[in-house]
């Protein structure tokens, strides 16, 4: 089910006022009941899967300290068989959207219980934790320590309702206007790119970076305010991640943080951290970036050797960052921030190309059309959608750098004028949105 169908709006309408009327110990089945519904409409045979994970975790959690963890490996080894299953030969079905974001909030359950370091959740607390559907397609990956206990004071309060509602219009602004006008500039430049314009791979490959980005931020911003609206909190996942100063800092705390902290408890510091020296340090941090991008492999992409690139790319960069000397002058953290947006930029094109050699292919003509920008520029055709994607980047930098946490910002306004913004970004929507777009990119992975 899509956020942009109606029928989307009515179930959320019918699970508000359902959760309004129940008694507090019966909201989380109907939120659970709501889940369900979201995740199943489609086709029910995603529930299948999802009661799978559940039932595997759950036994996991009862069966100790040793079984917990088995179960948690048997549940990564699901994850890589079903991701890899066709480029093996095995013909196995392929698994639903979402499936690899609740294993590994199963996964994180189930170490965290071994550890403990989770609560004994059981029921629909345990059920919800993996089935709440504003995270079950692409996360936040939450930990089970902080979403649990939230669930015992689930009510709809004025305060972080409008919270939520202006997070759900960021989220569709995110989607709908930016990410979705954009894709179609990204997407013919990147079909055949021996043939397009060196310039066009230039703005696409700056397009792909900011769809992207507001692409999956936007899923999250959808997340986190359908969850306020019936009091829960989740996890920030994005924290403007083009302003950071170093590819370190864009990963571990302000891309994806979830997963980030995921691969890092579940993986980085099982394997040893940086507790053996620099250069076991840089095997580790070089294995995880490697799974991350296997990761986004799978799932219809074959083996999907760009993503393996691009992972491992951003790992040289993380490990490099780690043999200069700490800190950085104020003065220099804009040069900083742009060298770093530019590093993650060049790693985006193997992420979205259909090929390494396609990437490669596009990196070099850009490379060789750099140097004729200026007298190529003042004449160039520039179609209506590349210059309206432009306007819709440099907007949304601008609002980011005035401002960190704007929906917090829109909510401390007075009444008149936050129903002014509430009512200019419903007016947006409706002029600019594209609402027969694409799906969100993460919920394929």
């Amino acid at each position: 089910m899509s956020y942009t169908d109606p029928g989307f709006w009515l179930l959320l309408a019918a699970t508000l006022g359902v959760f309004a009327a129940a008694p507090v110990g019966w909201r989380p089945a109907a939120l659970l009941a709501s889940s369900l519904i979201f995740y199943g409409a489609p086709d029910w045979h995603r529930l299948i899967w999802l009661g799978a994970v559940a039932a595997l975790g759950l036994a996991g959690c009862e069966g100790g300290r040793r079984v917990a963890q088995a179960t948690a490996m048997i549940l990564v080894g699901a994850l890589v068989l079903v991701k890899f299953g066709d480029a093996a030969g095995l013909g196995l079905p392929p698994a639903p959207p979402g499936y690899s974001f609740y294993s590994f909030t199963m996964v994180a359950h189930l170490v965290d219980r071994a550890r403990g370091q989770a609560p004994d959740t059981r029921g629909i607390p345990f059920l919800l934790h993996v089935a709440w559907f504003p995270k079950l397609l692409a996360g936040p990956i939450e930990r089970s320590k902080a979403f649990v206990p939230q669930l015992g004071t689930l009510a709809i309060r004025p305060g972080p309702a409008a919270l939520g509602f202006t997070l759900i219009l960021s989220g569709l602004l995110k989607k709908l206007v930016i990410a979705d006008n954009l894709a179609p500039v990204v997407d013919a430049a990147y079909a055949i790119p021996a043939y397009a314009a060196p310039l066009d791979l230039i703005m696409a490959s700056y397009f792909f970076a900011f769809q992207i980005y507001c692409d999956f931020s936007g899923y999250t911003d959808l997340a986190l305010g359908l969850s306020a609206l019936v009091g829960l909190q989740l996890s920030r996942n994005f924290d403007r991640p083009y302003l950071s100063p170093s590819v370190t800092a864009f990963w571990s705390d302000r891309w994806h943080i979830t997963l980030g902290r995921w691969f890092r408890d579940y993986v980085y510091i099982p394997l040893g951290g940086s507790r053996h020296g620099s250069v076991r340090r840089t095997l580790n941090l070089m294995t995880v970036f490697a799974l991350s991008g296997l990761w986004h492999a799978g799932l219809g992409y074959g083996v999907g050797w760009g993503f393996l690139v691009w992972g491992l790319l951003n790992g040289a960069f993380v490990a490099a960052e780690n043999l200069l000397p700490a800190g950085r002058p104020g003065m220099l953290r804009p040069l900083s921030i742009l060298l770093t947006f530019h590093l993650v930029l060049v790693t985006w094109v193997f992420f979205r190309a259909a090929t390494v050699s396609d990437a490669l292919l596009i990196l070099r003509r850009v490379a060789a059309g750099l140097a004729d920008l200026p007298a190529v520029l003042p004449a160039y055709p520039f179609s209506t959608a590349q210059m309206m994607g432009a306007a819709l980047i440099a907007l949304l930098v601008a609002g980011e750098l005035a401002c960190r946490d704007w929906p917090a910002r829109i909510v401390a306004l007075p009444q008149p004028l936050r129903w002014a913004a509430w009512y200019a970004a419903m007016a947006v929507l409706l002029l600019l949105g594209r609402w027969q777009g694409a799906g969100f990119i993460y919920a394929q992975f």
